[in-house]
Parts: structure tokens; sequence; C-alpha cells
């Protein structure tokens, strides 16, 4: 049963690292500054980051450690979530990018401080 486990974690976080790749080139096409980067080509860990404009910086990390999302603005932490929490997070970013085509990222980037 744990060897089982042990792989589906695997491939959960390759497929994660995939996601925040796609999510990166997305960001990049879209005019903001966004990398992800990852360690070696088995494609278990990876930083995404992403910064959408006035000193605001969205860092997410992923590896078999666990998987962290951090805001900062001017240098200073407003939001760190952890698990799932911080997928959630991430994938109100994704939605945020969906519907940009009508508001803009940067002037709807307060809704993604909510637990601040």
């Amino acid at each position: 049963m744990f060897l089982r486990l042990a792989e589906q974690h695997r491939k959960f976080v390759q497929d994660l690292v995939m996601n925040l790749q796609a999510l990166a080139t997305v960001l990049e096409r879209q005019g903001y500054l966004a990398s992800c980067y990852t360690c070696g080509g088995q494609m278990n860990s990876a930083s995404f980051m992403v910064s959408l404009g006035e000193n605001h910086l969205i860092r997410f990390l992923v590896s078999d450690y666990g998987i962290t999302w951090t805001e900062m603005r001017d240098d200073r932490e407003l939001m760190k979530l952890e698990g799932a929490e911080a997928i959630q997070q991430l994938q109100e970013l994704a939605n945020l990018m969906v519907y940009r085509g009508t508001t803009s990222v940067c002037a709807m980037t307060p809704k993604l401080v909510q637990r601040v």
C-alpha cells in the first residue's frame, strides 16, 4: 500500500510541476514576469514565481517535502499557505488568467489576499 501511495505522490508532484510550467508560459505571453524552474529532468520539484506589478510577487514551491504559496508586497510577506490551501490559491490565480480578457489581474489581485 505504501509503495502505491509513494508512486501516486510522485506522479502528483510531476503533474503539478508540468502545470506550473504551463501557467508560467501563459503568464509570460500575457506580459507578466513569470518563471518556473525545475531541478533535473525528473520534475520532482519546482520554483514558480510571478510578478503581478507594483512590487507584488507570488512564489509557489513544490517538492517531495511540501507545497507552499507565498505572497509578498514591497518585500513583506502577506500570506503563506501550505498543502491543499496553497494549491487552491494557485487555482484562483489560474482562474484570474482565464477571465483576464475583461479585467486586468492587477485590478483583481486584492481577491488573492483574502487571509492576511
